[in-house]
């Protein structure tokens, strides 16, 4: 449209559609399940345009948030949410909006998971002047027929490969683009570690076919933002891949010996635009304060973004994926990762381009710090409103969270050193004990009934039960078994 997103009128979006033959107007949102959810509303009208517009939608609140809302007193709205609009990547009469849920008491309805994360940014904002950004990395496999594999790649081989090596390259440029044109968040996409040959399941769908894994990681945006553009850019990635006749799938864990796929946030602080995260000696003090907020909050965490019995599958050690809670520099097995950033600035093409007489110059400041126990199966609202509140909580005792990071603190290369510290969860048994133990700590932020939804979602998959079954099982038996349960969750979010 050519306008700022934060000063999108009505009146632009009209103008917007007579301008550009659009015929309809399709809302989406994301249900308790974390799946996007979308309601396709045929344009008869300019009055009957401007209505929607205003007053958004009715829908069924019963069966977006089962368990939380009754069938007696069901209805909900769903509003659009103007800066959010695109058009549709799949459909060109289309102009599509995120939503937001509005009650009965003409209000943002407060246990639907987006609102409550746009709750906590508004807080943090308005209580401290600080804003927390986020940008994920969105990691899955696409799984092709193996008839149409002509240059096989050795397993656990295929990071960063190129075509023909990284047989869906192709895709993975659609998927990528597609996202960036919609949401303007896409750093850069690329294939990952995992190399899958042939996958034996009791899965007809999947049985049989062959698995690479890829990476679309989004540049930062604040959390609310940054949540949106994961679930959209899932939505991408299995519909670009259904039209090339693969499955896409963001299942923790597909195949033993394989790498795990998981979802990770890189999160930053922001004041007055401004990222806080780092000063010209190093890493803030308020950083470490944020980290040590995560590191405290870490075991609760699990109950939103590792919700499956095989997100404990992927969770093992040397497989680049966290057990216990500490943060390092750089250290991929850590649960929180400091990357690589620059004190001086942006401008490091002179080093490699030494006749370059131009100098870049920029405020912007790459540095973050990287939570790295999430995957796939994450509730994504639920998951960054909970690091919101972990973060917003460090504020009422600086010392005492800065006090926390130091001592889980684990100098890059000292792996020998992590032993001592608490594990994360290791089932959704756990995860639920945890959160039930500790849900005094989310009093005032998460409403009640989200609480009880989590644990009794986290308590029904009885995977402490699994567990115990798998070690009376011989090798043998062990591997049918947990591929069994792996696949089962291959549509999970």
């Amino acid at each position: 449209m050519g306008i700022v997103p934060g000063k999108i009128q009505r009146s632009d979006i009209m103008h917007f559609i007579g301008e550009n033959g659009i015929r309809r107007l399709t809302f989406h949102y994301a249900g308790l399940d974390g799946k996007l959810k979308d309601l396709i509303i045929p344009l008869h009208s300019r009055e009957y345009t401007e209505r929607v517009l205003s007053a958004g939608e009715r829908v069924d609140g019963s069966s977006l948030f089962k368990g939380m809302v009754p069938a007696t007193g069901s209805d909900l709205y769903v509003v659009p949410y103007y800066p959010s609009a695109f058009l549709s990547p799949f459909d060109s009469e289309s102009l599509d909006f995120m939503c937001r849920f509005v009650d009965r008491d003409y209000s943002r309805t407060p246990f639907c998971p987006d609102n409550l994360l746009q709750t906590l940014y508004e807080k943090l904002k308005n209580e401290q002047n600080y804003e927390l950004w986020a940008h994920g990395e969105l990691e899955f496999y696409l799984l092709g027929d193996r008839d149409s594999l002509h240059y096989e790649a050795p397993p656990q081989s295929g990071y960063h490969a190129s075509a023909p090596f990284s047989p869906f390259q192709d895709v993975l440029q659609e998927m990528v683009q597609t996202t960036s044109d919609m949401t303007g968040l896409v750093k850069y996409g690329h294939s990952e570690v995992g190399m899958i040959s042939r996958i034996e399941s009791a899965d007809p769908q999947i049985h049989g076919k062959f698995g690479v894994q890829y990476e679309i990681e989004m540049l930062p945006a604040p959390v609310p933002q940054a949540a949106d553009t994961m679930l959209l850019a899932k939505w991408v990635v299995r519909n670009v891949a259904y039209r090339h006749g693969l499955l896409a799938t963001f299942a923790p864990k597909i195949s033993d010996g394989n790498a795990g796929t998981g979802m990770h946030f890189h999160l930053e602080i922001i004041r007055d635009g401004v990222n806080q995260t780092r000063t010209d000696k190093g890493l803030s003090d308020l950083a470490r304060q944020c980290i040590g907020g995560l590191c405290d909050y870490a075991p609760t965490l699990s109950a939103f973004g590792n919700t499956i019995p095989s997100s404990y599958f992927r969770l093992v050690p040397h497989q680049e994926a966290p057990t216990q809670i500490y943060w390092s520099d750089l250290n991929r097995s850590a649960l929180i990762r400091v990357p690589l950033g620059w004190p001086d600035g942006e401008d490091m093409a002179p080093l490699v381009n030494p006749r370059l007489q131009e100098h870049y110059q920029t405020k912007y400041i790459r540095q973050t710090f990287e939570i790295r126990s999430p995957d796939g199966s994450a509730f994504i609202h639920l998951l960054l409103a909970g690091i919101t509140h972990a973060i917003l909580t460090t504020f009422s005792d600086p010392e005492k969270y800065l006090h926390i990071a130091e001592s889980h603190y684990v100098k890059p290369g000292d792996a020998g050193e992590t032993d001592s510290f608490e594990s994360l969860p290791g089932t959704c048994e756990e995860a639920a004990e945890y959160l039930q133990a500790s849900r005094d700590r989310y009093s005032g932020s998460f409403p009640e009934e989200v609480l009880d939804w989590v644990i009794r979602y986290l308590q029904s998959h009885e995977d402490g039960r699994i567990q115990e079954e798998l070690k009376q099982l011989s090798p043998g038996e062990q591997v049918i078994r947990r591929l069994e349960i792996m696949h089962r969750y291959i549509h999970i979010q």
